[in-house]
C-alpha cells in the first residue's frame, strides 16, 4: 500500500469510531478506506463532472470490498427525499464502518448535523459543530437545515 491515508482526503472528518465524513476521495484514498476498516461508502454528490467525482466510483468501492450507496444531492435544491434517504442508509449500516463524502464535505457534514438534531436529539450547537469545521451554510442550505428541524424535530416535553 502506498503512503496515503485516509486521512488526505479533502475535509476528511471522524465523527466517531464507526462514521467518517469526507469531501471526494481519490481513487487511492479509497483503496486506504478499504484497508482501514471501512465498510460502507456512501457517496452524495453527483456523477456528472467529471472534476468532482471518480470514474465508476460503485465499480471501485465494490472491487475493494465496500458497499457503494449513491444518494445524489443537487448542492443548489436539496430535498427531504434526500436526507430522509440519507437517515435510512445510515440506520441501514449502522453497526458498520461508514464513509460519507460529497465533493467538499459540505453536503455531508449539513445531513450529518440533521441526522443528530433529528435522530439523535442533539442540540443545535452539538449537532452542527462539524459542519461548522467546514463550512458556513449559504441560503439554500440555511433554508434547507431549518425547515427539516422544523418539520422532523420532536417537540419538546
Amino acid at each position: 500500500m502506498s503512503g496515503t491515508r485516509i486521512s488526505d482526503i479533502c475535509n476528511y472528518r471522524l465523527v466517531d469510531a464507526r462514521l467518517a465524513a469526507a469531501g471526494q476521495p481519490t481513487a487511492a484514498q479509497l483503496a486506504a478506506a478499504a484497508h482501514e476498516g471501512f465498510e460502507v461508502i456512501i457517496n452524495l454528490a453527483l456523477h456528472d463532472d467529471p472534476r468532482y467525482s471518480l470514474r465508476d466510483e460503485a465499480g471501485q468501492v465494490r472491487s475493494l470490498g465496500m458497499e457503494y450507496v449513491h444518494i445524489p444531492v443537487q448542492f443548489d435544491a436539496p430535498s427531504e427525499n434526500d436526507l430522509l434517504a440519507f437517515f435510512a442508509a445510515l440506520e441501514k449500516h449502522r453497526d458498520q464502518k461508514v464513509l460519507v463524502h460529497c465533493m467538499a464535505n459540505m453536503r455531508v457534514t449539513a445531513f450529518l448535523g440533521l441526522y443528530q438534531a433529528i435522530k439523535q436529539d442533539k442540540s443545535d450547537e452539538e449537532a452542527f459543530a462539524l459542519m461548522k469545521t467546514v463550512w458556513q451554510p449559504n441560503a439554500v442550505w440555511s433554508s434547507f437545515i431549518a425547515a427539516m428541524l422544523a418539520k422532523h424535530r420532536r417537540a419538546p416535553g
